[in-house]
């Protein structure tokens, strides 16, 4: 198993996810199970679906501008594990 963190390149959105990690918990006690779009170090709308969020948030903001985040109070949730089944010989 190889477990790693995904860089992200922009850092506005980097910002955006240091605004939610940071208030996580509180975000998770109103938004739990939803996605939630951050611009600004602001939640802008709560959506039952990632592509809903996408579509409507773009309506009033340019794509790539905001972030789209799964609230969850895990903080393991913001972790990704990737499994392979190759093999090296």
């Amino acid at each position: 198993m190889i477990r790693f963190q995904l860089a992200m390149a922009d850092p506005a959105l980097q910002a955006e996810f240091e605004y939610y990690r940071k208030r996580q918990a509180e975000l998770a006690d109103k938004y739990q199970g939803r996605f939630i779009a951050i611009k600004g170090g602001e939640v802008l709308g709560d959506y039952e679906t990632a592509a809903d969020a996408v579509r409507e948030t773009a309506k009033t903001h340019e794509l790539g501008t905001f972030l789209i985040q799964r609230c969850d109070a895990d903080p393991e949730s913001t972790k990704a594990t990737f499994r392979s089944r190759v093999i090296f010989a």
